[in-house]
């Protein structure tokens, strides 16, 4: 339990952050979730059509530091690899 003022204030914006964390990694989830439905579906030109929603909430979430900005990268990176296998093949 907080004892000091300032520990109880570190508490409120540590949940305020964990509340926004927790709402941004969900949009996040949610549009690789669909994008990778679309791939698994051999569906690649609506993964494609996808793909800039998801890039746009990673791109969102690395600014927000929710999310670390390399992982976004390798995130997208490996999605345009899946969808370019599945466009090829």
């Amino acid at each position: 339990m907080a004892n000091t003022q300032s520990a109880k204030k570190h508490v409120r914006s540590s949940y305020r952050k964990w509340l926004r964390n927790r709402y941004v990694k969900g949009k996040v989830r949610g549009a690789l979730q669909m994008v990778n439905t679309a791939i698994a579906s051999g569906d690649a030109e609506q993964a494609l059509a996808l793909m800039p929603d998801a890039a746009r909430q990673l791109d969102k979430a690395a600014k927000k530091n929710v999310i670390h900005h390399k992982k976004v990268a390798r995130l997208k990176s490996r999605l345009m690899h899946k969808i370019n296998a599945l466009q090829a093949g």
